[in-house]
């Protein structure tokens, strides 16, 4: 399992070296759709970190936070992590094998394409993860948590949404 924040990077690669403008809200969402379908096509997750239900739509809070100062503006940062061997600050890399970045490249390509919109509707369709959580039944839910479980459950019930190559 891999930190949020080298799946992100990994993302905004791509996205330059394809001249994609990516938000924070994008970035967000495309970062979901990359563990929800490595999950479901490698069972097992992508993220150790368990995606947040916000208003508008599955959030690694964390991610959030780092990438909020440019706003809905285009990400032009990378994120960094603490190197526990030299104490600084360094940008995080995602390490993969040829077959789950050959996935993850597919991913990417097809959630890149949509605009924000279709990745809030796509993340927020009815019956999914994030609609569940959003509107549970109890009067609490701390930390609004999407289960991988819960992801699963959904995304291998329902024909998917895109082909992997």
């Amino acid at each position: 399992m891999r930190d949020g924040r080298e799946v992100a990077n990994y993302i905004l690669d791509y996205a330059e070296q394809n001249g994609i403008s990516v938000t924070n809200l994008g970035l967000q969402k495309i970062t979901y759709f990359c563990h929800v379908w490595f999950l479901v096509s490698v069972n097992k997750p992508l993220i150790k970190q368990n995606f947040e239900a916000w208003e508008f739509g599955p959030v690694l809070p964390y991610l959030y936070r780092f990438f909020k100062e440019p706003g809905d503006q285009k990400i032009t940062t990378r994120a960094t992590k603490l190197d526990p061997e030299t104490g600084n600050n360094v940008i995080a890399k995602i390490n993969i094998d040829n077959g789950e970045e050959s996935l993850l490249e597919s991913i990417v390509s097809f959630y890149s394409k949509l605009s924000v919109n279709q990745l809030v509707e796509q993340s927020h369709v009815s019956g999914g993860p994030w609609h569940e959580v959003w509107h549970h039944e109890e009067k609490v839910n701390p930390g609004m948590q999407i289960s991988n479980q819960a992801i699963i459950k959904f995304y291998t019930s329902k024909e998917r949404s895109y082909t992997l190559q």
